[in-house]
């Protein structure tokens, strides 16, 4: 006979003596690659990618890529979603193959965007072979990379690293649960020594230092900083940061690693080295060939053990152009993976609760399109949305989304987004679990209002269908756009869910 359930009296739910983890497997992938462009200087491509595993060879994941040091292609910027395949063949040698699906786009000057970029859509399909060191892979694929009627159109080696990940996951319907013991748990593997992570919204401000291209006032970004902890203090980070005011679609992208000093129990500094990518145009702002380095600090206080409020400040340059900035920000900090107490000084804990994490990936069309009243084409998008559960009736967005068709005539449209959502109590006995949710942010005219209501379909414990319509209202425009029109539409999506607890 099973365990009988037990009841959580600080909030109603039944939970069972015993709970099991199960695996969960991944990759990170970075990769290489310069492209020959006719007519044009080379155009280098550092490439980010998790993959996440299906089973014993197949990978579906998210990538990013950007410029770094070639050409002048500073602020070029594509996203995508790969199905990836890998499989040993003989010791510790392996055969690999894939094919992704994105858009984005960039030039060294609005115009040339087009030329280079066309649409905005690409395709990229690779093969090759890679050796497995017994904790990390490296190898060399044969790629070939292609816009949709534009001059990057080439095929050329990419030389790969990858690090497999795992960690081991709960049921999606454990989400609120709390751990009393350890003993409640059949299948502790793979849990880590650091659960702490930090999800960071930050609007910056980014003063340029006597800059010589064609935009010279202070940029206004929204920024989107992801903080993994590898000991009590020492982290790594990857960030995002969208241009909503001064410089419409400014872009960059940065990882690095930092470390956090604990100067009173409620308050933190932080120090961190990002480098990157990002721009716009070389003309229009000079980042040279995109590489940026980006140290920073930030001072932050914490109103509860989970939120903290920040103030940052930062130089941001780029080695290969002329920009220079100072940056000065307001953030604010949500701690997952901390609950009554954490290594800040606070309050130790003895209880620990499973955190519910949904990632969605699905394809979004906005219709019924207006741009300064005057009807435009549906855009097409590829759109990932982080979702952290607050609570049963309450969750966290994060959405990025890339378009994959033209926008004015122009490629590399996007969206960065964050906000609150409400839903229905999940259960497991029923299919269905409904949400609402608003989310604000940038998008290529300036900041966006985006409600939209929707439902997941369960698949699985794990899996489920991801449907969503809503509307996209301009909130403001930036004059320095491309064209000083504001957007109006309705959108729809269409995709698949992946979710899950942690503790």
């Amino acid at each position: 006979m099973d365990p009988a359930p037990v009841a959580d009296g600080s909030n109603g739910k039944v939970m069972p003596e015993q709970y099991t983890l199960s695996p969960a497997k991944g990759m990170i992938m970075l990769d290489y690659e310069v492209i020959p462009v006719p007519g044009n200087q080379s155009l280098d491509l550092l490439g980010f990618h998790y993959f996440h595993q299906l089973n014993d060879w197949l990978y579906l994941g998210l990538g990013l890529s950007a410029p770094l040091v070639h050409g002048n292609y500073g602020g070029f910027m594509a996203a995508d979603v790969t199905i990836h395949a890998q499989r040993k063949i003989f010791g510790n040698l392996f055969a690999d193959a894939g094919a992704a699906f994105g858009g984005g786009g960039g030039g060294s000057s609005i115009g040339h965007s087009k030329v280079l970029s066309g649409t905005g859509g690409f395709i990229k399909s690779y093969a090759g072979l890679g050796y497995d060191f017994q904790g990390f892979s490296a190898g060399v694929n044969y790629a070939h990379f292609r816009f949709m009627k534009g001059q990057i159109n080439h095929s050329q080696l990419n030389f790969f690293i990858q690090k497999p990940v795992s960690y081991a996951i709960g049921s999606y319907a454990y989400s609120g649960n709390r751990l009393l013991s350890m003993d409640q748990i059949e299948n502790a593997d793979g849990l880590s020594e650091s659960e702490e992570n930090i999800l960071t919204f930050d609007l910056n401000n980014i003063f340029q230092l006597k800059p010589q291209a064609k935009v010279k006032d202070t940029i206004n970004t929204v920024s989107l900083q992801f903080s993994h902890f590898l000991t009590e203090n020492q982290y790594m980070f990857i960030g995002l940061d969208a241009g909503y005011n001064g410089l419409a679609l400014y872009n960059q992208v940065l990882g690095g690693i930092g470390y956090r000093f604990s100067i009173l129990p409620r308050v933190n500094f932080y120090s961190q080295i990002g480098v990157g990518s990002g721009g716009y145009a070389p003309s229009v702002i000079d980042t040279g060939a995109g590489l940026l380095v980006y140290p920073k600090v930030s001072i932050e206080y914490l109103l509860y053990n989970n939120l903290g409020l920040s103030l940052s400040s930062g130089y941001l340059f780029a080695p290969k152009g002329t920009s220079k900035n100072f940056t000065l920000g307001a953030a604010m900090n949500y701690h997952l993976g901390t609950d009554e107490g954490d290594s800040r000084g606070l309050s130790a804990a003895k209880e620990q609760i499973f955190r519910g994490f949904r990632m969605n990936v699905f394809h979004q069309t906005e219709f019924n399109v207006r741009v300064g009243g005057k009807k435009h084409q549906n855009i097409t998008m590829l759109s990932t949305q982080f979702d952290y559960i607050l609570h049963d009736y309450w969750y966290f967005p994060v959405q990025a989304s890339a378009a994959y068709n033209d926008f004015l005539g122009y490629p590399g449209y996007g969206e960065l987004l964050a906000g609150l959502g409400i839903q229905s109590k999940f259960s497991p006995t029923n299919r269905f679990q409904g949400f609402f949710q608003i989310l604000v942010g940038a998008n290529a005219n300036g900041i966006i209002l985006k409600p939209s209501v929707g439902l997941n379909c369960s698949l699985s414990d794990h899996y489920a269908i991801y449907g969503q319509i809503g509307k996209t209202v301009p909130l403001n425009k930036d004059k320095r756009a491309p064209v000083n029109l504001q957007l109006n539409a309705y959108n729809i999506g269409l995709g698949l869910t992946y979710r899950f607890s942690l503790l």
